[in-house]
């Protein structure tokens, strides 16, 4: 004890000459010393008493410092506790809003922060502290601290094993929850707490006498039933305080069944049994396992008293083992997500109660990683099974709402199993309120927020490097599936219109624009225009068998004109994915996303291309920081640039062209007849001028050679005549695969009769 006094002391000196001694400061220290005597009652453990006091510092203290001073285990375990701290003021938000708090998830996401079991134990400690304080002001404590505590920390310490914190917990709280209900319970109560204890010190211990002069060894524990616990069997069993059996009860434990059986007839030979109240789960126990003789008797004043006998195994497995006492009374009070636990949960938290357990009994030092490694060679490895695939961490978005992850989630992954949608347009994230790479991984207690394309963008949708495990985005079966099901979706679309596209194109050369597109199916034996789409895109619709098809008169039934496929090619189902793999290679995106930029020392940042300079690869280009927009890149020698480094100079970072671009220039360079292929699947926009003598069909004469070149072009302005001159000047906007593609495509229209000058804009 006087080891722990001097730890103590030393803690909270080191804290007044980090924080000084301002009257917050010392408020906030005197809180610190409530909790610790909390904690001192049942564990006087030197390092958990320390990490209280750091604690009581708050925000103001600096984790750096702490870690120098006390070492980076501690100073971790403060962050967990801050965390959780935030935890709860989330928690509250969620509480106030429209969307439905998730109790299950709040309580998981509490054990998951707290890697050492001292966290747990210092936030319920803390907790109490101020519901004392409450009291003791008669005040009224924030509305989301009584729910909070009913909803989150109490279920926790139920699961733990923290009875005497767990009761007090729910009593304060309760009666600021629910003044009205707690008041009328009072009242009915004709003894208080501490008179019905005092009685079950005398019961006790006349029936450890009693046992004792039968030279039965017993373990004998009492408790008066807590005034939220008589409120929650009030509200189960619909009955008034007055015809509850339960409010005092007694638990014997034994060594072996047989002492079970003396000890329940000792008890009813002291006592009158009242009939029909009275369970043999030893004989037959319940459908969880569960073991323990119960009996009501009738004490010296009238009143009933429970009795539980069991054996030392019996109650091991009703405390840790499957018929736990949390895990059915929880459902048996209706706590909201009790059915929902993880598999490994039960084993994390048995070892949890264990350890708490050793330390009561043994006064050891509370060290989680000691007592997992313990509890495996105990155990024959079987700790680590706990580490698994279903191991999870929870993070926080802006609005409070916590989302269950994987182990190694990404934010894209967070992005996903907030909606789909938001995943979909995800283009970055901020975690804490840092911008970070799109293949972080999370941790446990981070707020998240994603930074999302507009649904109007071209280019809003996932980006392919998400499904390459060896980059890292995704961790998440879930998630994948759901980008997979994006390009599957976007694949059929193609198809459909790119069928569509050839139809009409049919349609258009036979002058039968009116033919109805399920009518020209029928014809051609296929079930609809959709299987009919689909048919044309993959070419299993004959040219002539087309052609017949669309000249036939509305009589014939079926040209004879066949597909050049056999009939099972009508299967709409077929089609469709046969389609989706020739049309891959023609999805055209002109976002950044896909890491075609690469910002030099930080890499995967959100980057989008200028539209001032529109640069191409392999321009010289360099990066601006916007706010909330990524990187801006720009050429080197764009003017905007130009002035912005003026401005704001330490905004400027370097950048180059990924791999995906370098080796699409080269490829450029070097296959020109390649152009159709999976090349064209990266293009960039820009913008050209032209300067020519004005004659007729100029502009078709180019527009004809941008085709040839497979430039698409996006805009072509009206042309401008110079006053008193015969030239006009006008502009393209286009689409080109690279640098050297644009310069063949310029280089080509100064061949172009009475074309002047051609130049990038």
């Amino acid at each position: 004890m006087a080891a722990t006094d001097d730890i103590v002391a030393r803690t909270f000196e080191w804290l007044r000459a980090q924080l000084g001694t301002c009257a917050d400061v010392n408020s906030r220290l005197s809180e610190g010393l409530a909790v610790i005597e909390i904690l001192r009652a049942s564990f006087d453990d030197p390092s958990l008493l320390e990490l209280a006091a750091l604690a009581s510092a708050g925000t103001g203290l600096d984790l750096r410092a702490v870690q120098l001073q006390f070492g980076s285990s501690t100073a971790l375990q403060l962050e967990s506790i801050r965390k959780l701290e935030q935890l709860g003021e989330s928690s509250g938000r969620a509480a106030g809003s429209r969307v439905p708090p998730q109790l299950e998830a709040l309580r998981r996401m509490t054990l998951a922060l707290a890697t050492d079991i001292r966290v747990v134990l210092v936030r319920l400690a803390s907790r109490l502290n101020e519901l004392r304080v409450q009291v003791d002001a008669g005040s009224q404590p924030p509305a989301n601290m009584a729910r909070e505590t009913l909803e989150v920390l109490t279920p926790l310490a139920n699961r733990l094993g923290l009875w005497q914190l767990k009761w007090e917990l729910e009593d304060l709280a309760f009666r600021f929850y629910l003044p009205s209900a707690y008041q009328r319970i009072v009242a009915e109560l004709e003894q208080g707490r501490e008179q019905r204890e005092q009685f079950i010190a005398q019961f006790c211990e006349q029936l450890r006498g009693e046992l004792r002069s039968q030279q039965i060894d017993a373990v004998i524990s009492g408790r008066p039933k807590h005034i939220y616990s008589i409120y929650g069997k009030m509200q189960v069993k619909q009955i008034p305080v007055s015809r509850m059996l339960d409010l005092r009860a007694i638990r014997v434990i034994v060594a072996d069944v047989q002492a079970c059986y003396q000890c329940l007839s000792l008890a009813h030979r002291l006592w009158n049994a009242l009939p029909n109240e009275f369970d043999d789960y030893i004989a037959k126990p319940k459908p969880n396992g569960y073991q323990s003789l119960h009996t009501v008797v009738q004490a010296q004043d009238g009143k009933p008293v429970e009795i539980q006998i069991r054996t030392q195994d019996m109650h091991r497995a009703a405390e840790f083992g499957l018929a736990s006492h949390w895990a059915y009374k929880e459902a048996s009070v209706g706590v909201a997500g009790s059915g929902k636990r993880r598999p490994n949960e039960a084993s994390q938290l048995e070892w949890r109660r264990q350890l708490l357990a050793w330390q009561a009994e043994l006064g050891s030092n509370l060290n989680a990683g000691e007592a997992e490694t313990d509890l495996a060679s105990k155990a024959g490895g079987q700790a680590n099974a706990v580490v698994d695939e279903s191991v999870r961490i929870f993070c926080l978005t802006p609005q409070g709402r916590v989302i269950e992850l994987p182990e190694h989630a990404t934010p894209v992954d967070f992005a996903y199993h907030v909606h789909s949608d938001l995943g979909h347009r995800c283009r970055g994230a901020r975690v804490d309120g840092h911008m970070v790479p799109l293949n972080t991984r999370l941790r446990n207690g981070q707020t998240v927020e994603i930074i999302s394309a507009n649904k109007a963008h071209s280019a809003s949708g996932p980006s392919r490097d998400w499904l390459n495990p060896n980059l890292g985005y995704t961790q998440s079966s879930r998630t994948r599936a759901k980008v997979r099901q994006w390009f599957s979706a976007q694949q059929h679309e193609q198809a459909l219109g790119s069928g569509r596209e050839r139809i009409e194109r049919a349609l258009q050369r036979e002058g039968k624009t009116a033919l109805a597109h399920d009518v020209l199916a029928a014809r051609l034996g296929l079930p609809g225009a959709s299987a009919l789409f689909l048919a044309a895109a993959r070419e299993e619709i004959g040219p002539r068998a087309l052609e017949q098809a669309i000249r036939a008169e509305a009589s014939d039934p079926r040209i004879p004109g066949e597909l050049e496929q056999d009939s099972s090619a009508h299967d709409t189902a077929r089609l469709e994915s046969s389609v989706a793999g020739k049309l891959t290679a023609n999805t055209k995106s002109t976002s950044s996303a896909q890491g075609s930029v690469l910002v030099v020392g930080v890499d995967l940042l959100l980057t989008q291309l200028a539209r001032c300079c529109r640069p191409i690869p392999p321009d010289d280009i360099a990066g601006f920081v916007t706010r909330g927009r990524g990187i801006s890149v720009h050429r080197q020698n764009c003017k905007s640039l130009h002035r912005l480094s003026e401005i704001a100079p330490e905004r400027l970072v370097s950048t180059t062209w990924g791999l995906a671009a370098n080796q699409l220039t080269q490829a450029t360079q070097s296959a020109q007849a390649s152009r159709d292929s999976t090349l064209r699947a990266r293009v960039y926009g820009t913008e050209i001028w032209v300067a020519a003598d004005d004659r007729t069909a100029l502009s078709r004469d180019i527009l004809e050679l941008c085709v040839r070149e497979r430039c698409s072009v996006t805009q072509f302005s009206a042309a401008q005549r110079a006053r008193n001159s015969s030239q006009v000047r006008f502009n393209l906007q286009l689409e080109v695969s690279s640098l050297p593609a644009l310069e063949k495509l310029m280089a080509a229209i100064r061949q172009v009769t009475g074309v002047h000058g051609v130049g990038r804009r």
